[in-house]
């Protein structure tokens, strides 16, 4: 009991330092071995920095306001990579009206990507990515929110030694009971696992939204070379960290805003985030013991009650009663998740289907 004590206390340590820590200065070269000079964060501090949006959605709102902050952003130097893999998706009329009324944003719109590999994410990203010309790379998928100085967080966090930058994950205010459950789950049970691995140097990092380092990228075989990999962000995460570089996480989190979102949709999800955990990392088998009922009502309670913390930044925007029934369920389908990502090593992602292969690679099921 005591060693699950001083995990949890580590983990809220290094959450609450995360949220509430202030900005440090941006270094305007970066680089190993390079001797940088420190600035307050200005204009020129971002002049390397290369915007890869990753836009597949179609709720074209959501899109359209996201993507008015990206490029009504100050900086001195920036380019925008829009990524639209489907022909028809409506999210390629938003994207050209924004870039019409932006005409001196240097922006690109990239549509129908290039086939690499099997990972559908990063064949919408590679013609963007061939193209990119600065050092830093922000991959974020367009089902995520952002703020006017999101971006600007994020650099402030790419000191000497980091080479990726990432926000935990967290899930924006929407209407409905399943958005509560996906609140409650990336307000508990997610950041405690993904808090503490970063606390203790374990790879943990989702690829939903990362400012990167372009030239370690490439030393590795450049985005080609996770394209056989369904979980593309933690194989490059791996070979950023295999070549010396450190992680940061932002001070903000990366505010999951998607508008087609159910019960269903949740379970699917988190039995492909399992399935990918448990084939590249097999000591995840006794994940399931970190999701003790009890475990989960202390440690919450002591956050609240002894030290005081709030990582929302305020008062939920759901009842109590509807919190305790999201927990609950949240927590009674752990095993049932757990159970049919051993039994399955299939993955339905996007329009193809995958076969999963130990070590983390895979296969794409053709239909005949």
């Amino acid at each position: 009991m005591a060693t699950w004590w001083l995990w949890s206390i580590m983990r809220w340590l290094e959450g609450n330092g995360c949220l509430l820590s202030e900005r440090r200065p941006v270094l305007s070269h970066f680089g190993p071995g390079a001797t940088p000079s420190l600035k307050q964060p200005s204009l020129k501090a971002f002049c390397y920095v290369a915007c890869h949006a990753f836009f597949a959605a179609r709720f074209n709102r959501v899109l359209e306001t996201k993507l008015l902050k990206i490029v009504s952003a100050f900086f001195s130097q920036y380019e925008i990579l829009l990524c639209v893999q489907d022909h028809d998706d409506p999210a390629i009329d938003v994207c050209k009206k924004l870039l019409g009324k932006y005409p001196n944003v240097d922006a690109r719109l990239f549509i129908g990507g290039k086939k690499v590999g099997i990972n559908p994410k990063i064949n919408n990203l590679m013609p963007a990515y061939e193209g990119a010309r600065y050092e830093l790379v922000w991959i974020c998928d367009s089902g995520i929110r952002v703020k006017p100085d999101t971006l600007t967080d994020m650099a402030n966090q790419m000191t000497e030694k980091v080479g990726l930058v990432h926000g935990l994950p967290y899930v924006a205010d929407r209407q409905g009971f399943a958005a509560t459950l996906e609140q409650v789950y990336f307000g508990t049970s997610h950041p405690r696992s993904y808090i503490s691995a970063n606390v203790t140097g374990i790879k943990c990092v989702t690829g939903m939204s990362c400012l990167m380092r372009k030239d370690i990228l490439d030393q590795a075989g450049g985005l080609i070379a996770f394209a056989q990999y369904i979980a593309e962000d933690y194989f490059m995460a791996k070979a950023i960290a295999d070549r010396g570089w450190k992680f940061s996480m932002a001070t903000q989190v990366a505010m999951q805003n998607s508008g087609s979102y159910s019960i269903a949709q949740f379970q699917s999800r988190m039995i492909r985030w399992a399935k990918l955990r448990i084939n590249m990392l097999p000591a995840t088998i006794i994940e399931p013991i970190s999701e003790c009922f009890v475990a989960s009502l202390v440690i919450g309670w002591a956050a609240h009650h002894v030290f005081r913390w709030d990582i929302m930044g305020g008062p939920p925007s759901f009842s109590k009663l509807d919190y305790a029934v999201a927990w609950f369920i949240r927590e009674s389908m752990t095993i049932q998740i757990f159970l049919s990502a051993l039994w399955d090593p299939t993955i339905s992602w996007r329009a193809g289907r995958y076969r999963l292969r130990c070590g983390g690679t895979a296969e794409e099921i053709l239909d005949v």
